[in-house]
């Protein structure tokens, strides 16, 4: 249903654009962050993480191509250690959302995972989340900490 490509750096820069803006709007929505501040925070996140932009080692940037040949969306797994890896982000577009796509990519993501040595995959979502939250359930993605609060 999906293949995943790497990104090229054209592809990166549309990434990074989109996925700082997303970032700083999903931390200020959690309340971690303020607006004011976010893209600031936000951009100083993905510089430190991805120095090399797409180049940068142990980093998997891939772009989501439907079988058609449409870009639908974006994947980042990262290595943690030796046998773990750590998705970043997964970004399906708006007009693909909701026809499998994402579950597709999860899979793909996997296998390359295992390709690249890894036995463990862990993932963020923040808990405002649902849909995101019931695709990870789906695919018997596990809650390893939990993290709550209470507005006062």
């Amino acid at each position: 249903m999906v293949t995943l490509q790497p990104m090229t750096a054209a592809d990166f820069q549309r990434f990074l654009q989109t996925a700082i803006t997303n970032y700083a709007a999903e931390k200020v929505r959690a309340g971690n962050w303020t607006e004011e501040d976010s893209l600031q925070h936000a951009a100083e996140d993905f510089d430190n993480l991805l120095p090399d932009r797409e180049q940068t080692k142990d980093h998997y940037l891939y772009t989501i191509v439907n079988e058609p040949g449409d870009q639908v969306g974006i994947i980042w797994l990262a290595r943690q250690t030796a046998d773990k890896g750590f998705i970043y982000d997964i970004l399906i577009e708006d007009a693909y959302r909701g026809k499998g796509y994402g579950k597709a990519a999860m899979q793909q993501i996997e296998k390359e995972a295992k390709q690249l040595g890894m036995q463990k995959i862990g993932l963020h979502v923040f808990g405002h989340n649902k849909v995101a939250v019931h695709l990870y359930d789906s695919l018997h993605y596990q809650a390893t900490n939990i993290v709550m609060e209470k507005e006062l």
